[in-house]
């Protein structure tokens, strides 16, 4: 039930929200705070993109530490040492793990400064680079394990998991937490489409786009499903959800199989390459502030952000729930505040000339155009509205 739910918020909520914000990058030709204020010159609209620029900052700060952890376990595992879990005890490794600071810094840094290296080559040489290089890997791994899941004992009780509707036991929060997955894995409302809409041509059809994008972003969320519960359930292991789930749980499925640190080796590089494409996008929101509004050179400009950031990241990897907390802030408050606020400049604040203009582009296609606005202007601001209210406790 979850996964269909959350398609349907992907197509209802991320898709034209994704399309908004490709929308007003495109038409402006500048950095989320730029975009604002090229569009809207002289309100209060530019917050939106300096919100959207912090956030990135605060996401990446955080991420790069939980990045971090994915690091440790890939060089475990390509380094014939994952048997060392076992002996430590796989919840006990993990459990040491995020109550070490210094190991912590340590693996942070050098995932921050592989993310740096990207994006400091620029958008040709190093972000579509990576991107041509990542995204096959991503899948190819992917689809390695995929082939060991499904053909493993127990993998339909996996599958029946995964796939068979649930409805009665989803429930209101369930809804809600699939919007803010499609929310969330999307990037939306942290300035990184209207950034790389920035860099899109005015020929391309930003809906095609839009829906490229979020389909290849929904493809790997459902072939990663596909392989973890399978591999779980074939182990007789409980199903869980966040860090435990792919630090503790399937740790323990991979101890269990025969050449186990090689499918861990994959899978953590899968996870490694993910984390690490979601961070280039949180860092080029950053440095594309830094180049368009202060004249920086990107080089400078991406090792200065990268470094500020990592120092923001530390007090997350040393003091302990710190970064539950910042978390809680960024996801339950800032993405959905940016999203709504999106929404609501592109759905009201641009009047229905311009919204077209800057989705036709020069395609001199209006397909869609009519559905979406709909969308962005009556069933986004709703469906995020909520979002924000539940996240008060005043829905319960």
């Amino acid at each position: 039930a979850f996964v269909l739910v959350y398609l349907a918020a992907v197509a209802l909520v991320g898709v034209p929200l994704l399309v908004a914000e490709v929308l007003i990058g495109r038409s402006a030709r500048r950095n989320p705070v730029g975009a604002f204020r090229t569009l809207r010159p002289g309100r209060a609209w530019p917050l939106v993109g300096w919100l959207g620029v912090v956030t990135g900052f605060v996401i990446l700060s955080y991420y790069g530490v939980v990045a971090g952890w994915a690091v440790e376990y890939c060089w475990r595992s390509l380094t014939g040492r994952l048997a060392d879990l076992e002996a430590m005890g796989v919840d006990a490794a993990f459990e040491a793990l995020i109550h070490d600071g210094p190991r912590q810094v340590f693996w942070q840094g050098l995932f921050m400064i592989a993310t740096v290296v990207v994006v400091a080559r620029g958008i040709e040489a190093g972000i579509e680079q990576a991107s041509r290089v990542l995204m096959p890997l991503l899948f190819a791994l992917i689809l390695v394990l995929l082939g060991y899941a499904i053909t493993s004992p127990g993998a339909s009780e996996g599958l029946r998991f995964l796939l068979q509707p649930r409805f009665e036991e989803l429930g209101w929060n369930g809804v809600l937490q699939a919007l803010g997955q499609a929310f969330f894995s999307l990037s939306l409302g942290m300035g990184a489409m209207i950034t790389y809409g920035s860099y899109l041509e005015p020929d391309k059809k930003i809906l095609q786009s839009a829906f490229y994008i979020a389909g290849m972003d929904t493809l790997l969320a459902v072939l990663a499903g596909l392989v973890i519960f399978p591999l779980v359930f074939s182990f007789g292991l409980e199903p869980g959800a966040g860090p435990g789930l792919i630090f503790i749980t399937l740790p323990k499925a991979f101890l269990m199989m025969p050449a186990s640190n090689a499918f861990a080796a994959v899978f953590f590089l899968l996870v490694l390459f993910a984390a690490l494409t979601s961070a280039i996008s949180l860092l080029e929101v950053v440095v594309s502030f830094a180049v368009d509004e202060y004249g920086i050179a990107r080089g400078p400009a991406s090792w200065g952000a990268g470094a500020v950031i990592f120092l923001l990241g530390v007090p997350s990897a040393v003091v302990s729930g710190f970064l539950g907390h910042v978390d809680a802030v960024a996801s339950n408050w800032m993405l959905p505040v940016g999203g709504l606020a999106t929404a609501i400049f592109v759905g009201w604040g641009l009047s229905r000339e311009e919204a077209a203009a800057g989705y036709v582009g020069s395609s001199g296609s209006r397909g869609g155009f009519r559905a979406w606005h709909i969308c962005i202007r009556f069933i986004v601001p709703v469906a995020v509205g909520v979002i924000l209210l539940q996240n008060t406790g005043l829905l319960g």
